[in-house]
């Protein structure tokens, strides 16, 4: 009996950890966002901006798109990965008849956390608004002195899901002081974007 004891109460202490352990909650995954995307596409996004505040063309907005394209190569480690861009074409319709353009370029995205991220475009973007001198620029337009113009944007995002985020975005477009006029636009909103 002594000796039935001391093994019954081994039995039970070793079973201890075995309910504890069966008792604990899964370990919540670590979210991380897809390597390469499952097309040419990489990502679509649509939102809006208001249009330079302050300037001619203010009280008006914006209605954006935009198409990313996978990256040309993909490196093996993430963070220089990041330092290699993602293709873009876009666009901006004026909803209130002001300048609307179309841009192309290379997007940089790196990330901050796991879904938090910044962004930064370069590129040239060709527009239906004023050129020429300032004096000739019509009522409600800015003088921007000639088309293309070059095109740099930057954003914070945040990701809701694998595939869904969404981002706070500015973004200005100028000649650079190449062309007789030089207002630019700065424009202000947010998209939504898939990632494929």
């Amino acid at each position: 009996m002594r000796v039935l004891l001391p093994s019954l109460a081994a039995l039970l202490l070793s079973a201890v950890p075995m309910a504890q352990a069966a008792d604990a909650p899964a370990p919540v995954p670590v979210y991380r966002p897809p390597v390469q995307p499952l097309s040419i596409v990489s990502e679509f996004r649509i939102g809006g901006t208001v249009q330079d505040p302050g300037s001619n063309e203010s009280n008006t907005a914006n209605v954006a798109f935009e198409v990313l394209l996978a990256k040309p190569v993909l490196l093996q480690d993430r963070f220089w990965n990041a330092f290699v861009p993602r293709p873009t074409v876009g666009g901006s319709y004026n909803t209130g008849g002001r300048t609307s353009y179309a841009y192309l370029g290379a997007t940089w995205t790196f990330d901050i956390t796991d879904r938090i991220f910044v962004e930064g475009f370069f590129g040239a973007a060709f527009h239906n608004g004023a050129t020429g001198p300032g004096a000739f620029v019509p009522p409600g337009f800015n003088a921007l002195g000639c088309s293309p113009l070059f095109r740099e944007a930057a954003a914070v995002g945040f990701r809701l899901t694998e595939r869904w985020s969404v981002m706070a975005t500015v973004e200005h477009m100028s000649n650079a002081g190449l062309c007789a006029a030089n207002r630019g636009l700065t424009n202000y909103g947010g998209k939504i974007a898939y990632t494929f």
